[in-house]
């Protein structure tokens, strides 16, 4: 492998406020500040660094205005005490000033001149509490904060990391104060410290240090040699236990995230610094959506690592997997406390070594720098939104032909599907095959090997529409082909052929299958193929799944100036997009509380059959309508893990001949047609993400239809969460106090919310161990059990034979009616 891949994640170096302390009585003979003597130690082995903009001085300034007035009430002390009521009063004066008017002493911050704010990150000062439950300090934080970024913007830093959400209470509350610093710091990042779950775990650790060091008993890093308890939820223990915080907590931090994200309106300036210092949780779908949140730095602690064998720092397998994840999108990477020793071989140098070499060693990097797989010819495209071919449509541009024929496995699938449909048909008669869109000949030239395998007679016509690919058609012919091939200029769908074909071949599948209108193409093309003839492809199928993503959501939204309309346009039409930074929300594995009514994390749409039998046809042999290639779906998915809906993936799979096919299916594409890159998968955006709680359900339903002049997609999802119930169905009816008639006792009550609403509790829940529901869950309505005036009544979807019902709790609207937005002409 190249050492000097270029693709790496900046590594750079957290500076505490004590090592700064420190390096100011250093000799300081060759430097003009302390901040150049750590940069200049930090430049031998990192890219950058990371240092807070303020210190200690900043925090007892701020302190003494801000806090210590708020625990005096003037009003009642003696006369005596006048003096003290008089300073106090200087001090509400002073606050005063300061909200008015707020500004720095010299001595107050780390950071004076451009030259020591270059290639830095600035880190805010971590006492600042935005999300606190007092009104005057919340405000006074806010405060503070915009005074740091300001000062921060004044530099030129590009970049702050801001404490991280302590209470989710009032996350609200933290979202509206980062809205308005995002407002007032127009081109700067504000990047958001997060811990992977429940903020409450790190209560004890409110005021510690970014660096975390030494570690409280609560944030301990993992033992070399400890074991890991069966029934663990973590992939790494802790010194002094496993740390085993409620499942429910996992999703407290997303939460809290998603809620402040969406106050600030998925702004692009806002993102993320995941805090891997406490043991990561072993629940893949817990740690997959942080995949697709913007993620733009990993906060590495030196506690965060363990000894190898040989005494060098390594990290766990779990956090190693997770990390290379990660690295795809190449966050930064900020070390802490590497200079203080806790590995015997970990030298700054080698944990920056190891974090290259695991970034390097990553199975997505290794395949990257290898000639003809889908990562090294994908690399620039990940998440980048492309619209769907148009073919009938337009005439496409040469270019756009030779990025096709780069796919050596498609065409390889091609030829042997060919081969071995000629070896099943009659080897003593002359064959006809017929290649319909041949484009710039790919198929052609592999039509002409397969007929040289199997040794058969075959003629072989190419029907191309396009004028321009005719002109290359006719080269190819004369220089390549002569009489082996006739070519022909024409629709398909209404050019005149000379003979019927015994095989028909066609390239003219999308990413969803038909997206491209493949069956409005080859309903023409079947009038010249013989009634035994053969079509390759034979079938293909649409899948679908539900995904998270809010870059390529914010993407097809276009940006925050783009016009109402311009922005629904954008998230009303269907995409190309090599998928990378996203989270599938379905499960493969519903649990027991959703019966039989889910299907698994992907599902198949719908499927298209050649040559057709099905269609009503005129004396021309062309279908009279286009009706008989509509098509509708309606499928459920089981949420396992609280998320938020962007959008839909989909993807096809088709069968050329026989056992031959082709696939983008995430969970088949490697055992039927390995590195194939001529399809990227589809992407459907919905308007409004659509929160979705644990164990909810999804139910989507999708239509492909048409007119005279187009085919267009039409798409709308609802939103349900399971409920046990007994298989009484007027359970509701009786008081809590009243037993059944079998003589047991009536379900316990239902917890009720100030607002009326059913908040989900134990005796709710299946005994079978599920993901808890998420502590955000109060949207049952229980008006189906009394009465209440200006109350719609709730209708529960109860499935008897399983004795659970649904509720529903949000929806989408119904996206591109009669295709509005988008459309694919005919």
């Amino acid at each position: 492998m190249d050492a000097t891949w270029a693709n790496c994640s900046p590594v750079t170096r957290l500076i505490t406020q004590d090592e700064i302390s420190k390096a100011s009585q250093d000799d300081l003979t060759n430097f003009p500040s302390p901040i150049f003597k750590l940069k200049a130690d930090g430049r031998r082995h990192f890219d950058g660094v990371a240092l807070p903009i303020t210190n200690e001085k900043w925090k007892e300034r701020w302190r003494s205005m801000c806090v210590t007035q708020a625990n005096i009430d003037p009003e009642g002390l003696e006369a005596d005490d006048d003096e003290k009521v008089r300073k106090e009063r200087e001090l509400e004066e002073r606050a005063e000033r300061w909200r008015a008017a707020p500004s720095f002493l010299r001595d107050e911050c780390n950071l004076i001149g451009l030259d020591e704010a270059e290639n830095v990150i600035g880190i805010a000062s971590d006492w600042l509490e935005l999300d606190s439950p007092d009104d005057w300090l919340r405000h006074d934080c806010e405060t503070a904060l915009k005074q740091e970024l300001a000062y921060a913007s004044y530099l030129g830093l590009s970049t702050i990391i801001v404490p991280p959400p302590l209470d989710r209470t009032h996350a609200a509350a933290y979202g509206r104060a980062l809205r308005a610093c995002l407002e007032g710091a127009l081109y700067m990042q504000i990047t958001v410290r997060l811990p992977l779950y429940e903020p409450s775990v790190l209560e004890a650790a409110r005021k510690a240090p970014l660096i975390m060091a030494p570690p409280s008993p609560i944030l301990q890093p993992p033992s070399p040699g400890a074991g890991l308890g069966a029934g663990s939820v973590f992939a790494s223990p802790v010194r002094g236990g496993t740390l085993r915080p409620p499942t429910g907590e996992l999703n407290g931090t997303w939460e809290a995230w998603d809620t402040i994200r969406g106050i600030c309106g998925y702004n692009p300036r806002l993102t993320l610094a995941l805090d891997l210092t406490l043991p990561l949780p072993s629940e893949q779908g817990i740690l997959s959506r942080w995949s697709a949140e913007p993620v733009t730095h990993i906060l590495l602690p030196a506690s965060t690592f363990i000894p190898n064998a040989k005494g060098y720092p390594v990290l766990p397998k779990g956090t190693q997997a997770f990390l290379q994840t990660m690295m795809q999108s190449h966050p930064t990477l900020v070390l802490s406390g590497t200079g203080a020793h806790l590995h015997s071989r970990g030298t700054e140098d080698k944990y920056v070594d190891y974090l290259r070499y695991l970034e390097k060693s990553a199975p997505y990097a290794r395949r990257a720098q290898e000639a003809n797989t889908l990562e090294n010819y994908a690399q620039g495209y990940q998440d980048f939104l492309q619209m769907p071919l148009q073919p009938l449509q337009d005439h496409l541009a040469s270019m756009v032909y030779e990025n096709f024929e780069r796919d050596p496995v498609k065409y390889q699938k091609y030829e042997e599907a060919i081969l071995k449909a000629l070896s099943d048909l009659s080897a003593e008669e002359r064959l006809v095959l017929t290649v319909a869109g041949a484009g710039r000949g790919p198929l052609v030239a592999r039509s002409l090997k397969a007929v040289e395998r199997s040794s058969r007679n075959v003629a072989i016509y190419a029907i191309e529409k396009n004028p321009n690919a005719y002109v290359t058609l006719q080269q190819r012919q004369q220089m390549e082909w002569n009489d082996k091939v006739t070519v022909l200029f024409g629709d398909m769908r209404h050019l005149e052929v000379p003979e019927k074909a015994d095989i028909l071949v066609s390239e003219l599948l999308g990413s969803f299958g038909d997206n491209e209108l493949s069956p409005e193409c080859l309903d023409g093309a079947m009038r010249f193929l013989k009634d035994d003839g053969i079509s390759i492809p034979s079938t293909y199928a649409a899948y679908l799944a539900p995904i998270q993503s809010s870059k390529i959501h914010h993407e097809a939204g276009g940006s925050k100036d783009a016009k109402e309309k311009d922005r629904e346009k954008g998230l009303e039409t269907p995409y190309v997009v090599m998928l990378q930074a996203i989270n599938f929300l379905s499960s493969d594995a519903p649990g027991a509380i959703h019966g039989r009514r889910c299907g698994g994390r992907i599902q198949q749409c719908w499927e298209f059959e050649h040559p057709r039998k099905d269609a009503v046809l005129d004396a021309r042999g062309l279908p009279i309508t286009n009706s008989h290639n509509t098509r509708s779906t309606t499928l459920t998915f089981a949420i396992p893990y609280a998320g938020v809906l962007h959008g839909f993936a989909g993807y096809f799979e088709a069968v050329l001949y026989g056992t031959i096919g082709l696939s983008i299916h995430p969970d088949r594409k490697d055992a039927i047609s390995k590195d194939m890159l001529s399809w990227f998968p589809c992407f459907f955006p919905i308007k409004e993400p659509l929160y979705l709680p644990s164990n909810a359900e999804l139910r989507v339903s999708l239509w492909r239809l048409t007119d005279a002049t187009k085919v267009w997609y039409e798409w709308h999802a609802e939103a349900f969460l399971p409920l046990s119930i007994p298989s009484n169905p007027f359970f509701s009816s009786f008081p809590p106090s009243q037993p059944h008639l079998s003589g047991s006792a009536a379900p316990p009550s239902p917890r009720v919310n100030g607002a009326g609403s059913l908040v989900a509790t134990s005796s709710t829940l299946p005994a079978s161990p599920l993901p808890a529901r998420s502590p955000l869950i109060d949207a049952i309505d229980l008006s189906f059990g009394t009465e209440r005036s200006g109350t719609p009544e709730l209708v529960l979807q109860r499935d008897d034979q399983d004795h659970t019902s649904v509720v529903k709790i949000g929806q989408t609207s119904l996206h591109n009616p009669g295709g509005r937005s988008s459309w694919y002409g005919l």
